[in-house]
């Protein structure tokens, strides 16, 4: 397996565990945590009760993202697995330009949450919202995979025609 190969390999798998990761902190309810309860994008609970949360304009705005961000981390996957096995004539910088895009919307979605809960007093963040940060290097990193892998699929096509031996 060679380097290009190797690069869109780590760039699928690192799409993955981002995928991952989104839907976990999108869909569960420990993003802050607090006396008596926890909360997360969609549900508040209190001493057990769980209930909807009245729509708010900064947390509609980070589900949003989030589940943007989810779906272009699908999209991204699709077309990764889709250079990996020859099908299609897909250039690696509209997959890894997906991922970029998935990390933007996340970058977008926690630093807004971030800023709407930091300075509320025994308040604390969870899991739940730690797991989204935690997807961001990753679909970062996935869309450098592809980038590089492209730039190296470039280059040897740009040199195919000379008489070098490399």
């Amino acid at each position: 397996m060679g380097v290009k190969r190797s690069l869109q390999s780590g760039g699928t798998l690192l799409g993955f565990l981002a995928q991952i990761l989104m839907i976990l902190s999108a869909a569960t309810n420990y993003w802050i945590r607090y006396p008596g309860g926890h909360s997360g994008l969609w549900q508040e609970c209190n001493g057990g009760i769980c209930s909807n949360i009245p729509c708010q304009t900064m947390l509609a705005a980070t589900g949003a993202c989030m589940v943007l961000a989810a779906t272009s981390a699908v999209v991204g996957l699709v077309m990764g697995l889709r250079i990996l096995c020859h099908e299609g004539d897909l250039r690696g910088q509209i997959t890894s330009a997906t991922f970029f895009l998935c990390g933007l919307l996340l970058l977008i979605a926690l630093t807004g949450y971030t800023v709407k809960n930091a300075w509320k007093n025994n308040v604390f963040f969870s899991w739940s919202y730690f797991s989204g940060w935690l997807a961001l290097p990753f679909s970062i990193l996935a869309g450098f995979c592809f980038l590089l892998a492209d730039m190296m699929v470039q280059g040897t096509d740009a040199i195919s025609g000379f008489p070098v031996c490399l």
